[in-house]
């Protein structure tokens, strides 16, 4: 496997002061990478970081050549007002693509088409013309996962990703990022307080306080302080 992000001693924060301190990690092609921890640990700044929104402000942040053209596909927490958008399936999904027209007044056929095949992949295809807003929270994530393909293809972080969903549609969100992974070679970093869950999905597991307090596999990190207190409930 070839690193897509390699942070090495990266420091992220906002007018001088770091909320992310000293990290080294890599995110390599094909990875099911899951950032836990509590909130104010820094999760958050990390992923804008690695979106290129924010610049370290110590250390080196190296993305790879082929990402830099492709982008990262972003699905960020939902607002109220976001769950209650008013449009069709097809155009919240292919409104993905708006960077890729550019200046064009109109969407492309390939465009087009792209948006159909990433609801086909999600199983979405027969909500095309249906309202958005009218969807289940899971029916929702998977629009805004194809939305996200549509974006860029290579590599999905996922903030927060199954936040007030139902059991039954928290597991069939897992089963469709597992695939997504597995079969049609996405690397996915989710950033998730649902650390019973993606330990036995991901491969990767880098628990943040600031600083790492552990990265690496999540049976190592199941056996650790880190991860015992934390798969406890209790905070380190």
């Amino acid at each position: 496997m070839s690193a897509l992000i390699t942070c090495s001693h990266v420091d992220f924060g906002y007018e001088n002061h770091d909320a992310v301190i000293d990290l080294t990690m890599d995110v390599e092609e094909g990875d099911y990478f899951c950032v836990v921890g509590v909130n104010g640990s820094g999760k958050s700044t990390l992923v804008k970081g690695l979106l290129g929104l924010l610049k370290p402000t110590a250390g080196t942040l190296r993305v790879c050549e082929e990402l830099k053209k492709t982008g990262i596909g972003y699905l960020p927490q939902q607002t109220a007002a976001q769950k209650d958008f008013p449009a069709s399936v097809y155009e919240v999904v292919l409104s993905g693509a708006l960077n890729q027209r550019g200046s064009r007044p109109f969407y492309s056929r390939k465009e087009k088409d792209m948006a159909l095949k990433a609801m086909e992949k999600l199983g979405i295809k027969s909500l095309k013309r249906h309202c958005y807003r009218e969807l289940s929270g899971g029916q929702q994530q998977r629009v805004l996962i194809a939305r996200a393909l549509c974006a860029a293809r290579r590599m999905l972080i996922l903030d927060e990703p199954v936040t007030g969903l139902d059991p039954r549609a928290i597991q069939d969100f897992y089963g469709l990022i597992r695939r997504l992974n597995r079969e049609e070679h996405v690397t996915i970093l989710m950033v998730t307080h649902d650390v019973a869950n993606v330990t036995g999905q991901a491969n990767k597991i880098l628990h943040l306080q600031q600083r790492a307090l552990f990265y690496g596999s999540p049976s190592d990190y199941e056996k650790s302080l880190q991860g015992r207190s934390f798969l406890g409930g209790e905070e380190v």
